[in-house]
């Protein structure tokens, strides 16, 4: 049978600390926008309500297969009772 290769705790903490640079870059830019008046207050609640988690989905699956953790077919294992 295969090793499965895991990411260690250098890989957990990259991850944790890319997660926070997007959340702050992503809160600087709409708080830049807003500020600029490019965003009114209620198209800055819809981005930080409905848009933002969803960018913060996408910089998590980036970040996930770029650190590792990314899985496919071939690390599942047969289950058996």
């Amino acid at each position: 049978m295969t090793t499965v290769k895991r990411p260690g705790s250098a890989a957990r903490s990259a991850f944790r600390l890319g997660m926070l640079i997007a959340i702050l870059l992503g809160l600087v830019v709409v708080a830049t926008l807003y500020l600029r008046n490019v965003l009114t207050a209620a198209t800055t609640g819809y981005v930080l309500l409905a848009l933002f988690p969803v960018y913060l989905v996408l910089a998590a699956s980036v970040l996930s297969v770029w650190l590792g953790y990314d899985k496919d077919a071939t690390d599942l294992r047969p289950v058996y009772r």
